[in-house]
């Protein structure tokens, strides 16, 4: 009786979690009787994967906490190795998670198992020394973006671009009712400073400011601040405590970003994945980004794109306003905007730009098409 075929899957991250919940599950509809075991969390154990390591026990942020976990992440990178000896699936499926999932890949691939990556590390942004290293120890690798396979096409690596997620995710956000959001005027203006705890308490103090300029300019416009959850509602109404008045009609929503995004006229957003949820929203934007003075000299010495808001990078150009460090004061982010709320003209030409991001970031079915990428690896 032959053997059920098996793959191993490592994610690390929240984030690595739902993208690789969503590929088993796409995985599985296509070949029922394939089993999955690895690191992952509770989306990765609801799809039926047997997860030996929580990623609860993987995560970490910053230098020094990479540092302090380093002797328990080694120990669970060699006890991940032991099993991926004992179990010997058909591949083994890396989610993000670079720092880890690079090393285990390259320590995979020469035991000769064969080393599929899901999300595509940002070497396009910075480490593009990785790209060569990436090619030798990865059978496929498996993107979300339609730019990425070039910065590949002179290694011989299989890069396969599936499309976005985020289409899937918003276009069932779109099918899915929401209570009524505390709009109380117009135009309708976002306020995204971020969804970090350092984000908001050093982005929302110039939304705030300027939200204030932009009332002074319409005394009915109406501001809300969507937040993630009761913990970042609490850090917002804390950071405008500490600031001088700003808008009179403002509001934060819970949980309802994307709807928040899918009525206002125009966001001021922080630069992120969130940019690419508000394009998919057809919201227009103006993106800006503040940091510490040490962290944006690191940033511009490493960073090899010319833009930071991957709304921007897709698209290829500056097609939604970038306002960052220096440049992002109150003044200039009221100023970018102004357009996006009041002419009409700019408004349309804005979402047909959006429209075309949109275009090139996929259809709908990422997922199912990674799947058969995965399946086509491992099939004799």
């Amino acid at each position: 009786m032959p053997r059920k075929p098996s793959l191993m899957i490592i994610a690390g991250e929240v984030s690595g979690d739902m993208h690789a919940a969503r590929l088993v599950r796409a995985i599985r509809e296509q070949k029922p009787d394939i089993t999955f075991f690895g690191a992952g969390g509770e989306q990765m154990r609801a799809a039926g994967v047997d997860t030996v390591v929580d990623i609860a026990d993987m995560a970490v942020t910053g230098f020094a906490e990479v540092v302090s976990k380093y002797r328990h992440l080694r120990s669970i990178f060699y006890d991940m190795l032991a099993l991926l000896r004992s179990r010997r699936p058909d591949a083994v499926i890396l989610v993000d998670y670079p720092g880890f999932n690079l090393r285990f890949a390259k320590r995979a691939h020469l035991m000769g198992f064969k080393t599929i990556y899901y999300v595509c590390p940002q070497v396009w942004a910075w480490h593009q020394a990785r790209i060569p290293k990436m090619a030798a120890m990865l059978d496929r690798l498996i993107v979300f973006f339609p730019f990425e396979p070039d910065y590949f096409k002179e290694t011989g690596l299989q890069v396969d671009f599936v499309g976005n997620p985020l289409v899937d995710e918003i276009t069932e956000a779109r099918e899915q009712p929401h209570t009524p959001l505390p709009w109380q005027g117009e135009p309708r203006i976002a306020l995204l400073p971020g969804s970090r705890h350092h984000e908001i308490e050093r982005i929302l103090p110039l939304m705030w400011a300027a939200a204030k300029l932009i009332e002074e300019r319409h005394p009915t416009a109406s501001f809300i601040i969507p937040v993630h959850d009761e913990a970042a509602s609490a850090l917002v109404e804390k950071v405008q405590a500490s600031l001088p008045p700003g808008p009179t009609r403002c509001a934060t929503a819970i949980g309802q970003t994307r709807p928040v995004m899918g009525e206002a006229r125009a966001a001021l957003i922080a630069s992120g994945t969130a940019t690419l949820e508000a394009s998919l929203m057809r919201c227009p934007m103006v993106i800006t980004y503040q940091a510490s003075f040490m962290t944006y000299l690191l940033y511009r010495a490493m960073v090899k794109v010319d833009y930071l808001g991957l709304v921007n990078i897709v698209a290829g150009r500056e097609i939604a306003p970038e306002r960052i460090q220096y440049g992002g004061t109150p003044e200039n982010l009221a100023d970018a905007i102004e357009p996006l709320i009041s002419d009409d003209t700019a408004h349309t030409a804005a979402l047909a730009e959006l429209d075309a991001v949109n275009e090139r970031l996929g259809p709908p079915g990422a997922a199912t098409r990674a799947a058969q990428s995965v399946l086509d690896t491992i099939a004799p």
